[in-house]
């Protein structure tokens, strides 16, 4: 960076950079010492991550292929579940759920043993607190408070997973049936198992889409050169300069050693001062194409689904191509509804996003009134975000049943789920607990098993 870093030091209780409390940047404004210390403490905050990064990527470069190994063979594993699902749901699920059990079991015998054998070793009975932030997470791995914090998180999942089987084992068993229905509908229809990857495809074109023309607005302006100096006492450092011209100046002469490098794209014009408008225009179009993406991926997979339980006679009357044929329905009669639907989301998103800008700006701020009225509108905004993808999904099943458009359909799924609010949050809360423990399995099964052969 050809910068030093600054020593801050205590002046009569203020804050001071060689004696002084002001300064000016490199584009002649002037700044206190506070905005120093901010700027110093996020250039050590992007060097550290920058440091756990490349530990990151250094693991991978070195375990790549047992990386693959491992995704493809829970790949497998996955896939016969699904396959398995369908003849045996409650066999399996039992057997998952007592074998997350057990994993969890042996990972609290595990802790407490790891907690147990620290105990007399110098440096254990240190706590996070006392070593800070650490790039190498194996310095954590040293300290017993690390290991009882890991053995009190498991102890309390394993007590609740306990209680969930023993007050929700009549619903269980209906949520097994209901899943032992969709195995069997998929068995069906195993092109849904692939549609995942269109809707990866369409995702990662529109990322695609705004890095790009992100970076271009980013670029627009007319680039700005500055003085670059290795004496502190060169008048001319951080003045701005022209690169084709500035070895004929004599700023080399009187400041030897100096450069004129670049230092950000500027400009005064119009298009410029707007540029922050442009940047979240760019984002909010992007937000809406994804949204719009996850909506195509719902409803496709809605009238699939649909047109395999609402055949009589299966699978005869299930149609040759029903992924396809939902597909094409989807964007041919309901693309408006989809965008329409991704456009409400898309609009609470970016309010979300320009939340967090101005938390990220006030963060300095001593008004106590102002946070909390942040924090209060960033949590209320989040709820209506989970809200609206609660009913966006379930409106986007109606519009693939009844063709209905999204105002219409969200009203009807709305006050559907209204009348059975219980049934509908019990099994489906105790589904998606019933995949996650199937999730944890087959990702921790499959951990062990690399890792028992890597070492």
């Amino acid at each position: 960076l050809k910068r030093c870093f600054p020593d801050f030091s205590t002046k009569n209780g203020v804050l001071t950079v060689a004696n002084q409390t002001t300064f000016k940047d490199g584009r002649g404004k002037t700044r206190n010492v506070t905005d120093l210390r901010e700027a110093a403490n996020g250039i050590n905050n992007v060097l550290d991550a920058r440091s756990v990064g490349m530990k990151i990527f250094e693991d991978y470069a070195i375990s790549w292929y047992w990386i693959l190994i491992g995704l493809f063979i829970a790949m497998i594993v996955s896939l016969l579940f699904l396959v398995l699902l369908r003849f045996t749901a409650g066999v399996l699920f039992w057997i998952f759920i007592f074998g997350v059990i057990g994993i969890i079991g042996y990972g609290i015998w595990h802790c407490y043993w790891e907690y147990d054998h620290l105990k007399g070793i110098p440096g254990s009975d240190l706590t996070v607190y006392d070593i800070g932030f650490q790039t190498d997470f194996r310095v954590y791995l040293q300290l017993g408070q690390t290991w009882l914090a890991f053995m009190i998180i498991l102890c309390v999942v394993e007590v609740i997973i306990i209680l969930m089987l023993i007050f929700l084992r009549n619903r269980i068993r209906i949520a097994i049936a209901l899943l032992k229905e969709g195995s069997r509908a998929i068995g069906y229809i195993m092109s849904t198992l692939f549609y995942p990857i269109i809707t990866f495809i369409l995702i990662a074109i529109c990322i695609s889409y705004w890095a790009v023309t992100a970076v271009f607005l980013a670029t627009s302006g007319e680039p700005v050169y500055k003085v670059m100096a290795n004496q502190t006492l060169c008048k001319y450092a951080n003045l701005t300069c022209d690169p084709e011209t500035f070895n004929t100046t004599n700023v080399t002469k009187l400041c030897p050693g100096a450069q004129c490098t670049f230092a950000f794209y500027g400009g005064e014009s119009l298009y410029h001062k707007y540029i922050f408008i442009f940047q979240l225009a760019n984002a909010f179009v992007f937000l809406w194409l994804v949204n719009f993406a996850i909506a195509l991926g719902q409803c496709t997979l809605a009238g699939a689904f649909a047109s395999y339980y609402w055949a009589s006679r299966k699978p005869a009357d299930i149609p040759l191509w029903p992924l396809f044929s939902s597909f094409g329905r989807a964007i041919r009669y309901h693309t408006g509804s989809l965008a329409f639907g991704a456009l409400i989301l898309a609009i609470v998103q970016l309010i979300r996003v320009i939340l967090e800008y101005l938390d990220h700006k006030l963060k300095g701020t001593q008004n106590s009134f102002t946070r909390f009225l942040l924090c209060c509108l960033k949590c209320c905004f989040w709820c209506l975000e989970k809200f609206l993808k609660f009913i966006n999904r379930n409106a986007y099943i109606m519009i693939a049943i009844y063709g209905k458009n999204f105002c219409t359909s969200a009203k009807e799924a709305f006050f559907l789920l209204m009348r059975n609010v219980v049934r509908v949050a019990v099994l489906d809360k105790v589904t998606d607990f019933l995949l996650f423990l199937g999730k944890i399995l087959v990702a921790g099964g499959v951990g062990k098993l690399i890792d028992f052969f890597q070492t």
